[in-house]
C-alpha cells in the first residue's frame, strides 16, 4: 500500500463518488433486468427459458473476472484497467439496448457481466487507498453502502423504466454515467506502482483458461439447475463433472505455476479461510433474501415491481445508518467476530419473523419492523466480516485476498438462489399434496364451499356447467397459493437456521491481531 495513493478534499470526494458509481452500476444492473424479462420475452419473441440467459451469462461473466481483478490491475495498471472496464461495460449497455435477438443480447451481456466484475472489485480498492489509514474503516462503510443497496435498486428502478418507457432504457441508463466515470477515472485515479507486468510468454494462460472452465461451469449449473431438473439433465450433470475436473487441474496449477493467475498460497492464512466461508454464508443471505421477498409479494400478494422495491427500502436506510456506527466500533476495538455473531443473530431472528407473518393476503405494513432487522443484520455482517478476512494480510495480498471474498460472496448468492428455487419448488409439491388429500370431495366442508363459489359466479351471468367448472379451478388456485406460502415459510426458517447455526464457530475464531504499531490494512477490500 503507498501512502503517496491518499487523496484529500475535493479530490478524494470525487475518486469517491466515481468508485461509488461503478460499483453501483454494476449491482444494480445485475437486478434491473429481473423484472422486464417478460418485455424482453414478448418483443425478442423468446421462451421464458432462453431469457433466463440474460441474467445467467452476466453472473457468469461476473464471477470467471473476479479472481483474475488483481492480476490484471497489476497488469496493466489499475487506472488502466479500470478505465477499461468501465468503457467494456458502457458499450456493452449500449449494445444490449440495441440487441435484435435473445442471442444477441445474451453474449452482449456475458461481455457486460466481464466488464462489471472488475468495477465491484477495483472501485472499493480505490476508495480504501485514497483513505489515510485511521480513516480505512469509514471508507469501508461508505463502500458498504453501495453493495447492500445496490441489489434493492434494481427491481424498482427496472420497474419504473419498463412501465413508463421500455426495456432498452434499463440498458441506455448506464451510458451517461459510464462516459462520466470513465472521463473522472482517467483524470484522477492513480495506480499504485508494486506490481510489475508480465511478458505475454510468462501470462499464466492455463489458469485463465481452466479458471474460466471451472467458474463459468459451477455458475451455469447453479443459475440452471432447478429449471433441468438437476442431475437428470445430461447438460447439468456433463458441466458438473467440467467444472469439478476443471477445479482440481486449477488448483494443481496455480499451485505449481511460476506466476499463477490467482495466488492460491494466501489462503494459508487462517483469518482469510474464515472470511471467504464468511463471504459465502454473507452472499447467501443477501442475494437470497433480496430475491425471496419480491418474488414472494410479486408472485403471490399481486404487487407492481415498484411496490416490492419500495418495500425494501426502509431496510436499506438502515443498513446505510449502520456501517459508520460498525466501522466507529470497529476502530474503538469491537472485536469482529463480536459482530458478526451478533448480526448473525439478529438475521436469524428476521428470518423467524418473516415465518411467522407470512399468509396469502400479509399487508405492507407486517413487512417494515421485520425488514428493519434485515437491515441491522446486513450492516453488522458486511464490514466485520471484510475486516476479519484481510486483517492479517500484506501488499499485494490484500488484493489476492479480496478477490477470494468478492468471489466467495458472487458464488454464495448464486448458491443461495440455486438452493431455495430447488428447496421450494420440492416443498411446494409437498404441501400441495398435503391440501389436496384434506379436500376429498365427500367432505361437507368442501361440498359446501364448492356450492358457494359457483352459486356466486351464476349470479355473475356464466352458465351452470361453466360456474360449477370455473369454481374447481378457484380451489384448485386457494390450493396452490396456500401451498406456495407453506413454501416460502419453509425458505424463511432454512435460511434463518443456517444463520444461527454458524454463530458457535465464529465465536470460537480466534482472532490473530495485526503486529504491534501495524495499521489493519483495508485497502483491496471488496
Amino acid at each position: 500500500m503507498q501512502d503517496s495513493l491518499v487523496e484529500y478534499g475535493s479530490r478524494r470526494v470525487i475518486i469517491t463518488i466515481t468508485a461509488i458509481l461503478c460499483a453501483l452500476l454494476e449491482i444494480v444492473d445485475s437486478t434491473i433486468v429481473n423484472v422486464a424479462l417478460n418485455d424482453m420475452k414478448g418483443n425478442l419473441g423468446s421462451t421464458l427459458t432462453e431469457v433466463a440467459w440474460v441474467i445467467t451469462a452476466y453472473a457468469i461473466g461476473n464471477v470467471i473476472i473476479v479472481p483474475m481483478t488483481s492480476w490484471l490491475a497489476a497488469q496493466f495498471g489499475r487506472r488502466n484497467y479500470f478505465a477499461a472496464s468501465i468503457v467494456i461495460f458502457t458499450i456493452c449497455s449500449f449494445l444490449c439496448g440495441n440487441s435484435s435477438n435473445i442471442w444477441q443480447l445474451v453474449f452482449f451481456r456475458f461481455l457486460q457481466g466481464v466488464g462489471g466484475g472488475a468495477l465491484l472489485v477495483t472501485s472499493q480498492t480505490i476508495i480504501t487507498e485514497s483513505y489515510p489509514p485511521e480513516k480505512r474503516n469509514m471508507a469501508q462503510a461508505i463502500y458498504g453502502l453501495g453493495v447492500i443497496i445496490g441489489p434493492t435498486l434494481g427491481p424498482p428502478l427496472g420497474g419504473y423504466i419498463v412501465e413508463h418507457y421500455s426495456w432498452p432504457y434499463i440498458f441506455y441508463i448506464n451510458i451517461p454515467i459510464g462516459i462520466i466515470a470513465t472521463l473522472l477515472t482517467l483524470q484522477f485515479v492513480r495506480s499504485p506502482r508494486y506490481a510489475q507486468k508480465k511478458l505475454a510468454s510468462e501470462v499464466d494462460w492455463a489458469g485463465i483458461f481452466l479458471l474460466a472452465v471451472a467458474v463459468g461451469s459451477l455458475q451455469f449449473v447453479l443459475e440452471r439447475g432447478q429449471e433441468d431438473d438437476w442431475f437428470n439433465s445430461s447438460t447439468i450433470t456433463s458441466l458438473a463433472v467440467i467444472s469439478l475436473f476443471g477445479f482440481f487441474f486449477f488448483v494443481w496449477r496455480e499451485l505449481t505455476a511460476k506466476n499463477p493467475i490467482v495466488e492460491l498460497r494466501v489462503l494459508s492464512n487462517g483469518n482469510l479461510r474464515i472470511g471467504t466461508i464468511l463471504s459465502f454464508i454473507l452472499g447467501f443471505g443477501l442475494y437470497g433474501s433480496t430475491f425471496i421477498i419480491p418474488l414472494y409479494t410479486q408472485s403471490t400478494l399481486g404487487w407492481t415491481a415498484q411496490q416490492s422495491g419500495a418495500l425494501m427500502v426502509p431496510a436499506a436506510l438502515t443498513t446505510a445508518f449502520m456501517m459508520p456506527i460498525i466501522g466507529q466500533m470497529l476502530q474503538r476495538g469491537v472485536k469482529q467476530q463480536y459482530l458478526v455473531s451478533l448480526g448473525m443473530l439478529i438475521f436469524f431472528i428476521y428470518s423467524f419473523w418473516g415465518y411467522k407473518i407470512l399468509t396469502p393476503d400479509t399487508g405492507k405494513e407486517s413487512f417494515f419492523w421485520m425488514l428493519i432487522f434485515r437491515g441491522l443484520g446486513m450492516g453488522m455482517l458486511f464490514i466485520p466480516i471484510t475486516a476479519l478476512s484481510l486483517s492479517t494480510l500484506k501488499g499485494q495480498q490484500i488484493g489476492q485476498g479480496a478477490s477470494f471474498t468478492g468471489m466467495m460472496r458472487q458464488l454464495g448468492g448464486s448458491f443461495g438462489i440455486a438452493v431455495i428455487t430447488t428447496y421450494m419448488a420440492r416443498q411446494n409439491m409437498v404441501h400441495r399434496n398435503e391440501l389436496v388429500t384434506k379436500l376429498q370431495v365427500d367432505n361437507p366442508y368442501v361440498q359446501q364451499r364448492v356450492v358457494g363459489i359457483t352459486n356466486g359466479y351464476i349470479t355473475k351471468g356464466l352458465a351452470p356447467d361453466v360456474s360449477l367448472k370455473s369454481a374447481y379451478q378457484s380451489m384448485d388456485y386457494m390450493v396452490y397459493k396456500q401451498a406456495s406460502v407453506l413454501s416460502y415459510m419453509d425458505v424463511f426458517l432454512f435460511i434463518g437456521l443456517i444463520f444461527l447455526f454458524c454463530i458457535p464457530f465464529i465465536l470460537m475464531v480466534k482472532n490473530k491481531p495485526a503486529a504491534k504499531g501495524e495499521k489493519i490494512d483495508m485497502s483491496a477490500a471488496h
